[in-house]
């Protein structure tokens, strides 16, 4: 903005022309950073997945979505994210983002992507454990008979249901996870559900 001072219908031409000079420069300078595409990330995930015999959990959120804090707090968490990150290479896409967020974007190629793999309309966070070849095994749209569609995005797992799903997931594709590991996930989820506003 300009700092001299002028009468208002200096001020009124000056403020237009600071207006028609920056515009450009301004929708320039706000577009966010998208980061890599997502098949970008795919492929780098499936070259480490492959290295360290391990599989993919992508999980497709927005910056603004508050479940997607709590399932980055979860993989954070040393008592269990410990435990998870010997089984499996976590990605994030950016699938939510809002249109008029100037700090955040999209990850290209992303929707297209969660959409592909069962996500269209599931909210977030969506969860998706893939193979080392980027093959889908098993996401987090739970059965459910009272749902219109069948299904339910259990997103972050607070409910018993959603704790349980998510506990499925990990043991239909990960046979190394023991028992002992499964219950670890299990009550760190359920005691941590506990703590959340009802």
């Amino acid at each position: 903005m300009f700092t001299h001072r002028c009468s208002p219908a200096r001020l009124f031409g000056s403020v237009a022309l600071a207006l028609i000079v920056a515009a450009p420069l301004a929708l320039h300078a706000a577009a966010p950073d998208a980061g890599p595409s997502a098949t970008e990330i795919l492929q780098q995930a499936e070259s480490q997945a492959r290295a360290q015999h391990k599989n993919i959990m992508l999980d497709s959120g927005a910056s603004w979505c508050i479940n997607c804090k709590l399932y980055n707090r979860m993989i954070d968490d040393p008592s269990i994210g410990t435990i998870l990150r010997r089984h499996f290479v976590f990605i994030t896409m950016n699938t939510g983002e809002r249109p008029n967020d100037h700090r955040h974007a999209n990850t290209p190629g992303g929707v297209d992507f969660e959409n592909s793999v069962g996500g269209k309309d599931a909210g977030w966070p969506f969860l998706v454990i893939l193979n080392a070849d980027g093959k889908p095994l098993v996401d987090s749209n739970r059965p459910d008979a009272e749902s219109r569609s069948g299904k339910s995005n259990i997103g972050y797992p607070a409910a018993p249901e959603e704790v349980d799903w998510f506990i499925t997931m990990l043991r239909s594709t990960t046979p190394t996870l023991s028992q002992h590991d499964l219950d670890t996930v299990h009550a760190w989820l359920t005691a941590q559900a506990a703590q959340l506003p009802h």
